[in-house]
């Protein structure tokens, strides 16, 4: 498993617009968000950092849904060479785990190309103007490290949002596994 940490994009960057289809195929449009703080997350399947997380941001996902953010997850890691994160496999799991959020297919990887995506957790965060106000961790645990997931971090930057305060500009990477770019997307901000 190759550690690689978020790009960082830069904040203040208006959300950037897409169309998806989600596990049900049903399209998801940025444009169903207006006036609702968006949280992002790049994940996929088989990433073990990603598993790590699951269970603490599906509940996280959950609370803050109830209050009123939307919470989209997009897999880009739609490559040939990573089964277990096709659109069989994420109709699988979106249902297996219950997530509470529409699980988009980013299949030709422009969307994580326009994010700055690096890697799988990437969260980012828009508030309700829709610009970028946090990107990065959920929180310091990680496979192995013995900390438990609590999603401190992005709970942090969901209640300043939520309560209309700025977000905290000390803002840690995420780290996981790189996206798997088909062969020759690889944009220029990533680097194995």
């Amino acid at each position: 498993m190759v550690m690689t940490a978020s790009a960082m994009l830069e904040l203040g960057t208006a959300f950037p617009d897409f169309h998806l289809k989600d596990t049900r195929g049903e399209l998801v449009s940025t444009t169903s968000f207006k006036g609702q703080p968006i949280l992002l997350v790049f994940m996929c399947n088989h990433c073990p950092f990603v598993q790590h997380i699951r269970e603490g941001f599906v509940k996280l996902a959950k609370e803050y849904q109830d209050r009123g953010v939307a919470v989209l997850g997009i897999n880009s890691n739609i490559n040939p060479e990573y089964p277990e994160d096709s659109l069989k496999k994420m109709v699988e799991y979106a249902q297996k785990y219950s997530y509470p959020f529409p699980y988009l297919i980013d299949d030709d990887q422009c969307v994580a190309r326009a994010f700055h995506a690096a890697c799988t957790p990437d969260f980012f965060l828009f508030d309700q103007g829709h610009k970028l106000v946090y990107r990065g961790q959920m929180d310091d645990s990680r496979p192995g490290n013995d900390v438990p997931v609590t999603g401190n971090d992005l709970r942090k930057a969901l209640d300043s949002v939520l309560r209309g305060d700025s977000v905290a500009g000390n803002q840690k990477p995420s780290l996981g596994c790189n996206i798997k770019w088909c062969p020759g997307n690889e944009p220029e901000y990533f680097s194995d």
